[in-house]
């Protein structure tokens, strides 16, 4: 393992530095440098540069952990799990701050993240104490017939920077209450979020080894986990293209599979729907979190009768969005120099083919603060790139649909398919919409983003693999395999 001890307290940035957490141990040199993007000149995390050995480190470390962990009562394993979330909400406001920081987000995003983290910790630790198996009848004399639940044994989670520590939870959680080891690689740009979780699970009284974190480059790390024939699952939130490329990788040595990934995700306001309340349902799917969420409304059809009210009301929403610094704006900033440039490209390249700006610009920024005003978009071509191609940040594409049926049919006409939604007052509709739109989740008068911990969640199309669901109970399936005991007696 190339990776070397460090003791944060030693350093000046102690309380910005990120490790790698290798069988209980805390390792890895300071070697990657993470600015505020609102604050360019603000440093905002260090972290180690991992590799190859430091992730068969953490394999071999999570394999020789996982056999006692297993062994544990699930009340047992599930007591941790309420520990650890209960020690995030103590550290909700330092834990915020350096999400904020490393991220952009607001404050009060970050805050009811890590809120979203520790109830998964604790609504996961809970289940602990339900019934994994059944018993089932049996057609021969004196047999009982019993199902449980076995864990893979080490899984590997690869996640995002967008919710840096809700989504590793909601990964972590259910893999260790089903008794599986963990290793995670966590998004370059935000490594101080995956380290308070992995500290508050470390504090909680998780044994070492059990959750291991390995900080790097996906195409280092990310590949050696998925390469690493000791991994039997591995679940994966980020791009279409990259999680495409594991699955082919662990589908190749028959590992299990787990991907959410990619969304273009439309809303379809009609004509009995109020124009403000749609205004504002679009607008809170579309900039809240500056956009930068798989689940963000990025293109809304309209019927005619209410598209001059509902533009009206959309602009005047999109001015509330002022961006800037997450601590003291409305909406934070875009979360690095790369995606800033992306979303430019978009929205210019709309207005260069034709589009109208009704809010917002494409130019840069003086202070050279990663702060992107939300941008309404019109008169674009239904195959605009603007209206297929995911952008990730706050701009939403606005078209006309001459009714019901047209709007229908160009929500589900996209290569993606994770959320859908719909304004409306008619009940018949709401019902149609939801049976027949082509999403994993379909919202009915409410934002595309947002997402209840207990319930299912995932795509079809390109945006999932469309096996196995995140979150709630359905969760469990994933990092678990099943077995049928018959029993004579």
């Amino acid at each position: 393992m190339t990776s070397t001890a460090l003791d944060p307290q030693t350093t000046a940035d102690a309380h910005l530095t990120a490790q790698h957490l290798i069988n209980g141990q805390w390792l890895g040199e300071a070697e990657t440098r993470r600015m505020n993007p609102a604050r360019p000149d603000e440093l905002a995390a260090l972290s180690p540069r991992g590799t190859a050995e430091d992730v068969d480190a953490a394999v071999t470390a999570a394999a020789a952990a996982q056999p006692a962990w297993a062994a544990l009562p699930a009340p047992s394993r599930g007591a941790v799990l309420l520990a650890a979330g209960n020690l995030l909400i103590e550290r909700q406001a330092a834990i915020a701050e350096d999400l904020v920081r490393e991220e952009g987000k607001t404050l009060a995003e970050a805050k009811g993240e890590v809120k979203r983290a520790s109830d998964v910790l604790r609504f996961f630790g809970s289940l602990g104490w339900a019934a994994t198996g059944e018993v089932l009848p049996s057609g021969l004399p004196d047999t009982t017939i019993t199902t449980r639940r076995e864990p893979l044994g080490v899984v590997g989670l690869i996640t995002p920077w967008n919710f840096p520590i809700a989504i590793p939870a909601w990964k972590t959680a259910p893999a260790l209450i089903s008794g599986n080891a963990v290793v995670i690689k966590p998004a370059e740009l935000t490594p101080l979020s995956a380290t308070h979780l992995a500290r508050a699970l470390q504090d909680a009284g998780l044994p070492a080894g059990v959750f291991n974190v390995v900080h790097g480059k996906g195409r280092v790390v990310g590949d050696a986990l998925a390469r690493d024939p000791r991994v039997a699952g591995m679940s994966f939130t980020g791009s279409t293209k990259v999680g495409l490329g594991l699955q082919e990788i662990l589908n190749g040595r028959r590992a299990r599979v787990q991907l959410e990934m990619g969304g273009k995700n439309g809303v379809l306001v009609l004509d009995d729907a109020d124009p403000h309340m749609a205004a504002q349902v679009v607008a809170a799917g579309a900039f809240g979190l500056t956009g930068q969420a798989c689940t963000a409304t990025s293109r809304v059809y309209v019927t005619p009768g209410i598209r001059p009210a509902f533009l009206e009301a959309l602009v005047a929403e999109a001015a509330k969005y002022t961006p800037g610094d997450g601590l003291e704006s409305a909406m934070g900033a875009v979360v690095s120099q790369q995606q800033f440039e992306q979303d430019q490209a978009a929205v210019r390249g709309a207005v260069e083919r034709g589009a109208t700006l009704l809010h917002g610009r494409y130019d840069g920024d003086s202070s050279g603060a990663l702060s992107f005003p939300a941008a309404v978009l019109t008169d674009l071509a239904f195959d605009d790139p603007a209206v297929t191609e995911e952008i990730f940040g706050p701009v939403v594409a606005v078209l006309e649909v001459p009714g019901y049926e047209a709007g229908l049919a160009a929500i589900n006409d996209s290569r993606y398919g994770l959320t859908a939604g719909i304004c409306t007052d008619s009940l018949a509709l709401a019902t149609d919409f939801s049976a027949r739109a082509q999403a994993g989740v379909i919202k009915v008068n409410r934002p595309t983003a947002g997402l209840d911990l207990n319930v299912p969640f995932g795509g079809v199309k390109d945006s999932s693999t469309n096996t196995f669901r995140e979150q709630g109970r359905s969760a469990l399936k994933f990092f678990t395999w099943g077995k049928t005991v018959y029993t004579g007696v």
